[in-house]
């Protein structure tokens, strides 16, 4: 026999499915809970009084055209005794009851877990304000500020090109204490309206709002509002206009936000509005948007499509379809669906899984860092266990309770070879190549710099002319060091006058030791101004040709202090190529391994190489700036007291050209390019397993 159903429950008109029929909702008052149900099951439950499946089902082939037979009507007893639907009846009603009450009570800490997680607080009851102020809010519908709000939507963005400096400049502020608090005080204004835009269009359209409050997950606070009620509403535009309003508010903010910046004088009422503004197209276009977790794009995208609980449908199609894939079990789907929506209902879920992955990921590391050690290693387990192990330890359960099936199929063994060859491909060694970014440079050079701001008088070569050692390479002068060695001069011609006249006077005799110890130290600053005019005489420590001379400098051209002016090349010829390597790579390159250097835009054939030395400890600095990632280079750096400190440990290497490349085959003395090194073999697996030990270490403090 049939068990009665609840007295309070209430059956709702709903709207029509896709494939033609109707459709009705069914609601649970005591819980707030809807349950969309298809023509079958309501005419299941209009002969629920039957109270016998055989009858039900007979008296449905009767007055309808629906063939129903008696297990179909067993199956939506099952359905209501699940979802908690029928009226307890019977001589062990009680004796259920009580036992499905102890099942569902969890342990403390299983209360506590699930509880961290996510949890509500609900805060007030709105719906008797939302029914008092719901004139206020009429302004908001009405078709004038409907059209205003494109209006100044358009207006604001042109007032906001027009003035971008401004509004950039205004952004650089937000990166401090202040304007980090005004933002999350605009975040709360925002979200409440958010919030209040959902109770409103709710209420405006008949639905009652029960609770307002702070849902918590993972302990981060985000609004909410109980707009279960929406269910009762038969047309699906209503309810979409319930989905939207939450975003609509927001980017109703933003507009009106930012035209209120574009015409506001600076002051505070300035930046409240652009606080307010980039907040709004922020978040909404950021968070409440995105359809793969149950915010606001969700449900738009479920009221678009009319599928609702789309995550739960979408991912069992993924799951059987990939238990399809793997192990052709031929199972019926979970819904029928026309195959071009299964289809996309399939993409979907796999798309939500690696989003989520990510997200779960990014949650379970922040938690970690968020608490002391101890507290954090556990919360990360708890995420990485509830979120990313759970939902793959059920989908395994599911596959050992088709066990027997599973094992029939020869598409297990294919796929299992395919997996195995998978997993073993991950661990054996692979040939290692290693592309990164080098330099190629003669293996000595010499720049020329200008010690000191100076006027150039002389430039005896040119641009790639040979220059014997020893030579002169240009003429620098620098008038207040000639003043300074006349004057200099002078007086030690003054000095020696009076040392070699102080024998003819009994006064000057006197005088005499005086007069030779200042002319040893005028002789000895004469000695050290020559010397440092020498410097502005550089000559050429070795045989070599001038190259990178600045094409602009002439004779009468003042030069600043260590300005370069040209690099003398070696003329023997020898060139090599430097990069630098990063930890996990340089312990597979060595000495002799052989290479390949692409040079950039010379359009020249590859060079090859091989490895000349790899140094073993780390470089503090970036000798190379070509190098740098903000320069077009491959190494992490941040700039330090004029000087380039790589990110994460990195050590130099230095390779040989196989050939000789002679100063007239480049135009220059440094090219930048890509280097490829033949690296010693290793399993794809073993570089994640050697960073994964490595933190482990590191955080656990071994």
């Amino acid at each position: 026999m049939l068990p009665p159903l609840r007295e309070e429950l209430a059956l709702l008109p709903g709207p029509v499915l896709p494939d033609g029929q109707p459709s009705w909702t069914l609601h649970d008052p005591v819980r707030n809970l809807f349950f969309r149900i298809d023509w079958p099951t309501f005419e299941i439950l209009s002969r629920w009084g039957l109270a016998e499946p055989r009858a039900v089902a007979a008296s449905i082939a009767r007055q309808t055209t629906l063939a129903v037979d008696a297990q179909a009507v067993e199956g939506v007893a099952a359905f209501l005794a699940s979802n908690q639907l029928l009226r307890p009846h019977g001589a062990g009603a009680s004796r259920r009851l009580a036992e499905r009450r102890q099942a569902l009570r969890a342990s403390p800490w299983h209360w506590l877990l699930h509880h961290y997680l996510f949890f509500r607080v609900p805060l007030f009851r709105p719906d008797a304000m939302l029914g008092r102020t719901q004139h206020l809010s009429a302004l908001f519908f009405s078709p004038t500020f409907v059209l205003a709000t494109p209006a100044a939507l358009g207006f604001g963005l042109l007032q906001v090109l027009r003035q971008w400096d401004a509004f950039a400049a205004q952004l650089v502020d937000v990166f401090s204490l202040e304007g980090l608090m005004a933002y999350a005080l605009a975040l709360v204004v925002v979200k409440t309206l958010h919030e209040l835009g959902h109770a409103y269009t709710a209420k405006r359209l008949g639905c009652r709002v029960p609770t307002m409050g702070v849902a918590f997950m993972v302990l981060w606070p985000m609004a909410y509002t109980d707009t279960n009620e929406a269910w009762r509403l038969t047309n699906p535009r209503q309810r979409l206009q319930v989905s939207v309003a939450g975003i609509a508010t927001e980017l109703i903010v933003a507009v009106w936000a930012t035209l209120a910046w574009s015409l506001l004088p600076d002051g505070p009422a300035r930046s409240a509005a652009f606080v307010l503004g980039t907040t709004s197209w922020v978040t909404t276009l950021l968070i409440n948007a995105s359809p793969f977790m149950r915010f606001d794009g969700y449900f738009i995208l479920s009221d678009l499509l009319d599928l609702p609980n789309l995550h739960e449908r979408s991912f069992a199609l993924a799951r059987w379809k990939l238990r399809e894939w793997l192990f052709a079990l031929g199972e019926d789907p979970p819904e029928q669906a026309p195959a071009q929506r299964r289809r996309w209902m399939i993409a979907f879920a796999w798309c939500t899984w690696v989003y989520r992955l990510v997200l779960f990921v990014g949650i379970a590391l922040m938690v970690y860092h968020l608490f002391f050690k101890a507290l954090g290693v556990f919360l990360f387990a708890v995420e990485i266990a509830w979120f990313i192990l759970r939902p793959l330890r059920l989908e395994l359960s599911a596959w050992g309770q088709r066990r027997g099936s599973i094992l029939q199929r020869g598409r297990t063994g294919v796929s299992l070879l395919v997996a195995l060859a998978l997993v073993g491909l991950t661990f054996v060694p692979w040939p290692g190549r290693v592309t990164v970014s080098a330099v190629l440079r003669p293996a000595e050079s010499w720049p020329l710099h200008a010690p000191a701001g100076a006027r150039v008088d002389a430039l005896p070569f040119a641009q790639g002319q040979r220059v014997a050692a020893g030579e002169v390479l240009a003429r620098l002068h620098l008038p207040d060091l000639h003043s300074r060695r006349q004057a200099v001069l002078a007086r030690v011609e003054q000095l020696r006058w009076q040392a070699a006249s102080s024998g003819f006077d009994a006064q000057t005799r006197e005088k005499m030791l005086v007069t030779e110890q200042s002319l040893v130290t005028a002789q000895a600053e004469l000695a050290s101004i020559d010397t440092e005019l020498r410097n502005y005489l550089p000559r050429a420590p070795f045989a070599g040709h001038l190259r990178d001379m600045d094409p602009d400098l002439r004779v009468g051209h003042w030069v600043g202090e260590r300005e370069r002016l040209a690099v003398l090349v070696r003329e023997d010829g020898a060139w090599v190529v430097e990069t630098w390597l990063e930890e996990q790579d340089i312990a597979r390159v060595s000495a002799g391994d052989h290479a390949v250097f692409f040079q950039d835009g010379l359009g020249a054939p590859p060079l090859a190489l091989t490895v000349q030395s790899v140094d073993r400890d780390a470089s503090h600095t970036l000798g190379r700036p070509e190098l740098a990632a903000q320069n077009g280079g491959h190494v992490a750096v941040r700039a330090q007291a004029g000087q380039l400190i790589p990110e994460r440990a990195v050590f130099r290497v230095q390779l040989a050209p196989a050939v000789t490349l002679p100063p007239e085959a480049l135009s220059g003395h440094v090219w930048r390019g890509r280097v490829t090194i033949h690296a010693r073999a290793q399993a794809p697996a073993m570089r994640y397993l050697r960073q994964a030990g490595a933190v482990l270490v590191r955080e656990l403090g071994f």
